[in-house]
């Protein structure tokens, strides 16, 4: 039964690393990419397209948990691939009509995807594996941010424009890389019931009846605004920075690796080595903050400040410091590390306090993450670097608050149903 349990949940992760090394890395170049087009009636812009993801993405999360319900996680999740790889396509030959449709339709299959995720993970865990699957999951997934970035770093380093024809051939391997993901779905087992999965030996699952906990007062939207900032945005800052010169579009690429590597060592660390205890949980979210916290620093110091909102030239300002590849490439790991603190420990949380009704607890989440998440997308090309990173310290100060709030209720809680 472990066996087919652990099975599922690396079969889970090997889809979602195909998928998002396509979604994650078109993310980080796309608004580059659009700026650069030789397509005089294309009139889309990056941050907008991914604006209206995550806006859509919000609403739809709503609508979620029943449509899982109805179909199922499995299905679910193919259809939801589906419509991400028709997203990646769509920059093959970009017409603006299709990328601002695909935007929609990629914001309803992002919110499916990820209710049908954290339904299917919590139906294939158990109190003694939740922090391992969610370890091993959440390491999956950041390796996503690895092969697409790696191609991205020896194809565009040197360049100042991106061609046609290396725009075309990236988006078909993309594109490839998506569709596998979604094809790997159908391989999925289904377990069986509750009272067929467990004995005395096996321990508890993660299926009996606990005490609800307001889904809101955890903290989505600092993980909201960071996701804009590290999938989106600080890759477009680099890209523009022109003190990096010929390097600037080749390190877009390094610096979603090393993100993604910052993401790897804290899902690997914190998922799989912390033992499952209130204490460590709210250690390693204090941790997030902080690492957060001096990453947002060093980017105000060695980042121009107009960076985000230079759309057609790079930034013309100078930050405080010459800017440096190194503190650059820090800054990308940090950012991944503190993530990864962050989103194991949420993903922990969620399946303990919600076993029961995980599917509308993980919607309601990612409902309340994704419209930050939108919000930042759209403010991202208008708002001067300082006041991003700004609203992200104000936010994540008050996001961990929130975490902490969660965790003396649940203590009590459990502490009341002793007596």
């Amino acid at each position: 039964m472990g066996d087919r349990r652990t099975f599922n949940v690396v079969i889970l992760g090997v889809g979602f690393l195909f998928i998002f090394t396509a979604f994650t890395t078109c993310g980080n170049i796309e608004q580059t990419v659009v700026k650069t087009l030789e397509n005089a009636t294309f009139t889309g812009s990056g941050y907008h397209s991914l604006g209206i993801i995550y806006g859509v993405f919000s609403f739809a999360n709503l609508i979620a948990s029943t449509v899982v319900t109805v179909i199922g996680a499995k299905i679910t999740m193919f259809l939801s691939g589906l419509l991400y790889s028709g997203y990646i396509a769509v920059f093959i030959i970009p017409t603006t009509w299709a990328f601002y449709l695909t935007s929609v339709l990629i914001g309803i299959g992002a919110a499916l995807l990820w209710t049908a995720q954290g339904h299917f993970l919590v139906e294939n865990s158990e109190v003694s594996t939740i922090n391992r699957n969610t370890g091993m999951f959440w390491g999956l997934l950041q390796c996503s941010m690895l092969f697409g970035n790696l191609y991205i770093y020896f194809a565009w380093n040197g360049h100042t424009e991106i061609s046609d024809g290396s725009r075309r051939t990236l988006f078909l391997a993309l594109l490839v890389a998506s569709v596998l993901g979604t094809l790997s779905f159908l391989v999925l087992r289904k377990v069986p019931h509750e009272e067929e999965m467990l004995s005395d030996e096996e321990g508890q699952s993660l299926l009996p009846t606990r005490t609800m906990l307001a889904a809101t007062a955890c903290p989505p939207c600092s993980p909201g605004l960071e996701l804009s900032f590290y999938s989106g945005v600080y890759g477009t800052c680099i890209g523009a920075t022109a003190q990096f010169g010929a390097a600037a579009k080749g390190l877009i690429g390094i610096s979603g690796i090393v993100v993604g590597i910052g993401e790897i060592v804290g899902g690997g660390f914190f998922g799989l080595i912390c033992k499952n205890n209130r204490f460590r949980r709210t250690s390693v979210v204090f941790l997030g903050m902080v690492v957060h916290f001096v990453a947002f620093y060093l980017i105000f110091l060695n980042i121009p400040d107009d960076a985000p909102v230079a759309f057609e030239t790079n930034a013309l300002t100078s930050p405080y410091l010459t800017p440096s590849v190194s503190i650059a490439l820090l800054c990308s790991f940090l950012l991944g590390l503190g993530d990864s603190c962050f989103n194991t420990q949420l993903y922990s949380i969620l399946g303990h306090v919600y076993a029961e009704q995980c599917s509308p607890a993980f919607a309601i989440f990612k409902f309340i993450q994704s419209i930050f998440a939108a919000v930042a997308f759209f403010y991202s090309g208008y708002l001067l670097l300082m006041w991003q990173l700004l609203l992200m310290v104000v936010l994540g100060f008050a996001g961990t608050l929130c975490f902490f709030v969660v965790e003396r209720m649940q203590s009590l809680s459990l502490d009341l149903q002793e007596y």
